[in-house]
Formats: structure tokens, C-alpha cells, sequence
């Protein structure tokens, strides 16, 4: 734990606290080939003036636009994911909640069967990758010989699921590496093997999802239930930040961690 707690008192780096929102439809007959940049603008979704900011991804598996604001559309079959980075905004700028609405307002006959709101955060520690792992074996997991498999760090993750008087709520703790803010292409390697040459730096990645359940015999009502969840979106990232802060990270000199620019890769909603 020594190493774990010296990196946590350490002043700040050019590294921070990184935050995002995401609110995630599920629907029987959606399809990702209905989600193209004309479709968003022609129906009144998005405005006219919003700009790619790079090739949409369009095919029958899936679609994904990224917006020169930051807003991410991601479709799969049964599921659409509208994302958008926190950074220095303040939570009633984000665009998102409002976005969700409006596409259930326009496609109002979809056979909607869920919604989640699902906020994100990454906690980064530069300069000691193996205080991450600390993290997860040493304060969210029990010591024990299954530790000691192996030749290389342990790498963990878990899972857990909370019953809510609202909703249920599932949160995901995983280890991920960062590139350093200097690089030209900001990104997330998940632990995969997969990544870029450049320095990385070792973080924590927190992932919620406030899962509603909309299931009714009224055809009117998963609407009013979708709208509902959704304005819910505010209390919950609240909800998150809490919890990841004052209970997962309570020792932690949370004071070094300032919002930035997401790094989140893209479709990782």
C-alpha cells in the first residue's frame, strides 16, 4: 500500500480526472443502417450545422458518427449510444440528455424495451503503473494465493450490480493505459495487448450504467418511462461521481484530478 498511497499524494500532473456521460436506448427493430448524418439532421435530431469530425462508420453490424463538438452516435443492433466528454463543462451544458430525448420524440413507434444512463470515469497514475494494480488486488480485492499465478502483474477487473430505489446500477472497475496528452491522437488502450508505441500511463477506468426498466402493457407509457429515465441523467452522473470518489477512491487526494479532454476511445460507450 505504500507505493499505492505515495502516487495518490503526489501534486498534480498534466494528467487528469477524466469524465464522460453517455445515455444508451435499447429497441427491438433499431438497426444501424438507419443511423446515417442525413437521417440525424433531416429529422430534426441534431442541427444543420454540426460537422464530422472524421469518416462515419456505416454498415449493417454497425454505425458510429463523431461530431466536431465531441458528440459520439454509436448504433448496434437493439442499441444506440449518444456519448459526450465532460471536460471543463459544467453539467448543464451537455448536450446528450438533450439529444436522447429529441431521438425518441422523432421515432416515437420503436419498440423501446430499456435505457441506461452511463457516466464514466478514469482515473489516471502517472509515474507507477503498479500502483493500479495495487489498487485492484489490494483494496477492491482479498489477499490470497490466487494472486500469486504467473510471472507478470495481475491483471483484474470486477463487476458489481446495486439495487437502487430507482433503478438497478452496475458499475465495472478495469485496469487501462493512457497516452501521454502530448501526443497528437489522445487514446485508450484497453489491456488487450493492443496499443500504440508512445509513453502510456496506468489508470483506473470506472464505468456505470443506471439501468431503468420501461416494461409496461400501456404502448404510451415506455415513452413516458424513456423521457423519465432520461431526466434522471443529472442525479445519476451526481450519483456516480459520489460514489466513485467518497467510496471506491475515499483515501485518494482527489484534489491532484482536474476534468480534461476525453480520451476515451471512440465507441467505448
Amino acid at each position: 500500500m505504500e507505493l499505492l498511497n505515495s502516487q495518490l499524494e503526489k501534486p498534480a500532473t498534466s494528467i487528469g480526472f477524466l469524465e464522460e456521460i453517455a445515455v444508451t436506448i435499447a429497441a427491438q427493430n433499431l438497426t444501424p443502417t438507419l443511423m446515417s448524418q442525413d437521417f440525424l439532421k433531416f429529422s430534426g435530431i441534431i442541427p444543420q450545422d454540426w460537422e464530422l469530425a472524421q469518416q462515419p462508420v456505416l454498415n449493417l453490424a454497425l454505425a458510429q458518427l463523431t461530431f466536431q463538438n465531441g458528440i459520439t452516435f454509436l448504433a448496434q443492433p437493439g442499441t444506440i449510444s449518444i456519448s459526450e466528454s465532460v471536460g471543463n463543462k459544467m453539467l448543464e451544458e451537455l448536450k446528450v440528455p438533450q439529444i436522447a430525448s429529441k431521438y425518441i420524440e422523432k421515432l416515437p413507434h420503436a419498440e423501446y424495451v430499456g435505457l441506461s444512463n452511463s457516466p464514466k470515469i478514469i482515473v489516471p497514475f502517472p509515474g507507477h503503473p503498479e500502483a493500479v494494480s495495487q489498487y485492484m488486488t489490494q483494496n477492491l480485492l482479498s489477499q490470497g494465493s490466487w494472486q500469486e499465478i504467473g510471472t507478470g502483474i495481475l491483471q483484474a477487473g470486477i463487476n458489481l450490480v446495486y439495487l437502487l430505489d430507482r433503478c438497478q446500477l452496475n458499475i465495472t472497475v478495469n485496469q487501462v493505459k493512457l497516452q501521454q496528452p502530448q501526443q497528437s491522437r489522445e487514446s485508450l488502450e484497453m489491456p488487450n495487448g493492443m496499443g500504440h508505441s508512445s509513453p502510456l500511463v496506468a489508470a483506473l477506468l470506472f464505468s456505470g450504467n443506471f439501468n431503468y426498466n420501461i416494461a409496461t402493457d400501456d404502448l404510451q407509457q415506455p415513452l413516458s418511462k424513456l423521457i423519465q429515465g432520461i431526466n434522471y441523467w443529472q442525479t445519476d452522473f451526481n450519483a456516480f461521481r459520489e460514489i466513485v470518489t467518497q467510496k471506491f477512491l475515499a483515501e485518494a487526494n482527489l484534489e491532484q484530478f482536474k476534468p480534461q479532454a476525453s480520451v476515451f476511445p471512440l465507441g467505448a460507450m
